[in-house]
């Protein structure tokens, strides 16, 4: 079995991005920002892109500056004008945002959708992207930028903190997406035994989360097979409006199908 033990160190350390100066407001507008970048490639809008880009720009790991970047993205945009059907989708989620008054840094998740997959058949995958921003005349351009494509281990440590995104969000549809047809949970709260249905009708419930974080999260993977443990500390209120604290070890078994992964089995013990 391959033990994957580094996502951890890996979440803290994107994390630690984090402690910069910005406040929310900033924040939201570097999310725009960078949303606005990826709106000029996808409807080739040249005009955009220079003002966006730095012209120091340096684009790792190739190396590439301004000019070769924006000729790419403009190719890409023909190709994809010209055959919309053979267009990847993407969207952006996940941001990590820190800033000064005149730097900053984005790191955010890409979700690749491909009509031409392995197999030629479609295919989701997901990428990961850090962009280091500069403002230069009260504006901000882009200086830098790298990627990587994410590892089966990073793939897992995301949707471990999506789930509590759509817990606290009560976002059925990600449950009916990530829950696989025979999944089952244990109820670290009572003890109940839960299918995929009647998990997901907790939802409806009044109270819920309002706040969680996960702790020394381990991820273990044997080919298409997962095993993720760690503590789940979250805060909210139940269903009489009584406020609870609670940390929860938790093992979740994951099982990877047509290209994606889905949870089948979860349990949870709760903490002292």
């Amino acid at each position: 079995m391959k033990y994957i033990i580094g996502v951890a160190i890996l979440l803290a350390t994107t994390v630690s991005f984090a402690f910069g100066q910005c406040s929310d407001a900033d924040k939201t507008a570097l999310e725009a920002f960078d949303r606005a970048w990826g709106t000029a490639g996808e409807s080739g809008d040249k005009t955009a892109l220079m003002n966006i880009y730095a012209d120091d720009y340096v684009g790792l790991p190739g190396m590439q500056g301004k000019t070769a970047t924006i000729e790419g993205t403009m190719r890409t945009f023909e190709r994809n004008k010209a055959n919309p059907a053979g267009a990847d989708k993407i969207t952006h989620d996940s941001y990590t945002i820190s800033c000064t008054p005149n730097s900053a840094t984005i790191i955010h998740r890409n979700i690749v959708w491909t009509p031409d997959g392995t197999g030629g058949k479609p295919e989701t995958f997901w990428t990961r992207s850090i962009h280091f921003i500069e403002k230069r005349s009260g504006k901000w351009q882009v200086v830098s930028n790298a990627g990587h494509q994410m590892d089966d281990a990073m793939t897992l440590g995301y949707l471990e903190n999506d789930w509590n995104v759509a817990a606290i969000k009560k976002d059925k549809s990600w449950f009916d997406k990530y829950y696989a047809a025979e999944f089952s949970s244990v109820s670290s709260r009572d003890g109940t035994l839960r299918n995929k249905a009647e998990d997901i009708a907790t939802l409806n419930d009044p109270g819920g989360d309002d706040w969680a974080e996960i702790l020394g999260m381990d991820i273990r993977i044997d080919h298409n097979v997962a095993i993720i443990t760690g503590t789940n500390h979250v805060k909210g209120k139940d269903a009489k409006g009584v406020a609870y604290d609670l940390k929860v070890r938790f093992t979740d078994t994951w099982v990877r199908r047509d290209g994606r992964w889905q949870v089948v089995a979860t349990q949870g013990t709760r903490l002292p």
